[in-house]
């Protein structure tokens, strides 16, 4: 579903010389939200206002129609236009045309495989850019279709992005795809959120955490804690559509204020209370909520024939063990990573632990591309024809994660376990008792220190939390929000998927070959692939850059060398335990020699 906003495009003839109307580029103001360009021996303008009139009732017969223009919502426009270029004041009207066009969710088109439908993709939703998306699409799209998935990395524009609850809620349609439509021209600073389309999915802690002051994120249509804010509760209202269509606007909007403050390209005002969140992981201990997580269970018969084909690294080990892997497609290309935990069948079952004949597995996934991974697996599993099934709990349980040094101190007055290393190993996970709920436990970390999740089941999940956060009240143990975690998990080198790692990077150009069972005779999909890259050399390799100069750094910033650029950045943020900008991009030689590091063939063979 697609919101379907008029998009008006008059065309002006100004009294200018022609060799001076031939030699102006193509104009866009942002501050007007206006454009401008030659079209001809005329001028075009256009514009993207904040209310665009919705197409409520679309007939069956419609095709290349266009609409009288609406005068009283286009005036805006040429009072931007105006004042841009004064000239135009006094010049008339050659034409207007005014037709419907189609925008999405968040400006960018629908391609790819449709998660409902083996076989039928889509290749629409172009936002008013099909002439220049439609060359690159295109190639693309075919390359996808004969072949599965496309050359170049194109997650943006895969349908798969949005979450099949949202691409059904009218709502969430009709208020994101005006608001796209109303911010084209606005600035895309690094820490915006959308104000539209929020509060669709909230899991158990939401209101505890609102009391203690989070901002939250919005990813998959789950509100994440982003960071929590001393000035105390922050709630997302509901949207307000920026006062059109005779809509009073939000006054004193806590949230949009704290927006507000980061609509800048330096550090952001509260860049202390993000470190305050990290120091306080680093030193003590700090609880972070994500829930928002994807939490699949791949059971049946044949789980693990399944498991050891999607996973490249060995999973297929005794209940109670968890492995950190990829998912690859048949290039090669890295399509997740992930945690995979070896279960055994509930009795009687729930959602901790489900019911099942043969293997179980549960696997948890970054929340923001689950229904990625939910495609990908299940479409693997129907090409296998193999007997085992993916169920989804992701709404049905909790995630709350303890980390830092003083973790085991207190979680042990928490958990009904003895958590010594000798009892609890790291990647290791166990069915405990936490405040008398049942809950599992698993020693691992994303943040580089000693912790532990604990995965509950959502009707408990306030109570855990309320225990966990009183034991650990004497030690100093805090909230904290993913953009802690964004500093974290750079700090120890840990990956994202779709920043450090693509459907078009490999685990050898991610330094993540250790994730890859290439020692033993299991076959993986993409391992072909893998080898064969292994054999050749690498001619690109992810590394480490760090600053002296304390200045932020947001991704796509050029790696130069000897003069010459030989790579980009893809993923950067501040490390507040070495006090310094880190960042890590792709290099290649430009000569286009061979990129590996120093003993990496070696630990390879």
């Amino acid at each position: 579903g697609l919101g379907s906003p008029h998009n008006s495009h008059p065309s002006l003839t100004p009294p200018l010389p022609l060799p001076i109307l031939q030699n102006m580029p193509n104009v866009r103001d942002h501050d007007a939200s206006v454009y401008l360009r030659l079209q001809g021996d005329a001028l075009s303008v256009g514009g993207y206002e904040s209310n665009p009139i919705f197409w409520e009732e679309v007939s069956e017969k419609f095709a290349f129609g266009l609409f009288d223009l609406d005068w009283d919502v286009f005036m805006q426009h040429i009072e931007g236009a105006i004042n841009r270029v004064p000239v135009l004041e006094k010049t008339g009207i050659k034409s207007t045309v005014c037709g419907p066009e189609s925008f999405t969710a968040d400006h960018k088109p629908l391609m790819g495989e449709a998660p409902e439908v083996r076989g039928f993709f889509l290749g629409c939703g172009f936002n008013s850019a099909g002439m220049m998306l439609g060359g690159g699409c295109g190639r693309e799209l075919a390359h996808w279709i004969i072949h599965g998935r496309p050359e170049k990395d194109m997650y943006g524009y895969d349908i798969r992005r949005f979450h099949q609850s949202l691409t059904d809620n009218n709502r969430w349609i009709r208020e994101r795809s005006h608001e796209s439509y109303a911010k084209n021209y606005s600035v895309v600073f690094p820490h915006d959120e959308p104000l539209a389309g929020r509060n669709v999915r909230k899991d158990p802690l939401h209101e505890e955490l609102l009391r203690q002051g989070c901002v939250f994120q919005e990813r998959h249509g789950w509100e994440r804690p982003g960071w929590f804010s001393p000035r105390g509760a922050a709630p997302v209202l509901d949207y307000d559509y920026y006062g059109a269509y005779g809509q009073e606007r939000h006054r004193d909007y806590t949230y949009n204020q704290l927006l507000g403050d980061e609509y800048t390209f330096d550090f952001p005002p509260h860049h202390d209370v993000i470190k305050n969140e990290c120091l306080m992981c680093r030193n003590a201990l700090a609880l972070f909520d994500m829930s928002y997580f994807g939490k699949f269970y791949l059971v049946g018969p044949e789980a693990t024939k399944a498991a050891n084909w999607l996973f490249t690294a060995d999973v297929s080990k005794a209940p109670g063990s968890t492995v950190y892997t990829c998912m690859l497609n048949k290039r090669g290309g890295v399509e997740s990573d992930l945690t995979v935990s070896r279960i055994s069948p509930g009795d009687p079952a729930s959602p901790l632990a489900p019911a099942f004949e043969g293997d179980g597995y549960y696997l948890a996934i970054g929340g923001a591309v689950a229904q990625h991974n939910w495609s990908h697996i299940t479409s693997v599993l129907q090409d296998m024809k193999l007997q085992c099934k993916l169920l989804d709990c992701s709404e049905e349980l909790g995630m709350m994660s303890i980390q830092g040094p003083l973790s085991r101190v207190v979680l042990q007055e928490v958990l009904d376990t003895d958590l010594s290393n000798e009892a609890f190993p790291f990647s290791t996970h166990k069915l405990v008792t936490a405040a008398g709920c049942t809950v599992r436990a698993m020693r691992l970390s994303f943040v580089g220190e000693m912790g532990w999740e604990l995965h509950v089941p959502k009707a408990d999940c306030v109570k855990v939390y309320q225990a966990v956060m009183q034991a650990g009240a004497r030690h100093g143990i805090t909230n904290a929000g993913y953009r802690a975690i964004d500093s974290l998990s750079i700090e120890k080198g840990y990956r994202h998927w779709h920043a450090d790692l693509r459907p078009d990077d490999t685990p050898l150009e991610a330094g993540l070959a250790f994730t890859c069972k290439l020692k033993s005779g299991i076959p993986f999909l993409g391992r072909e692939a893998v080898e064969a890259q292994k054999a050749k050399g690498i001619f690109r390799r992810l590394v480490c850059f760090t600053t002296e100069e304390k200045v932020p750094m947001f991704g796509l910033e050029a790696v130069w060398r000897d003069g010459k650029v030989v790579g980009h950045i893809r993923r950067a943020d501040f490390g507040f335990a070495i006090d310094k900008t880190i960042a890590y991009g792709y290099i290649r030689d430009p000569a286009g020699g061979p990129q590996w590091p120093i003993g990496a063939q070696q630990a390879l063979n």
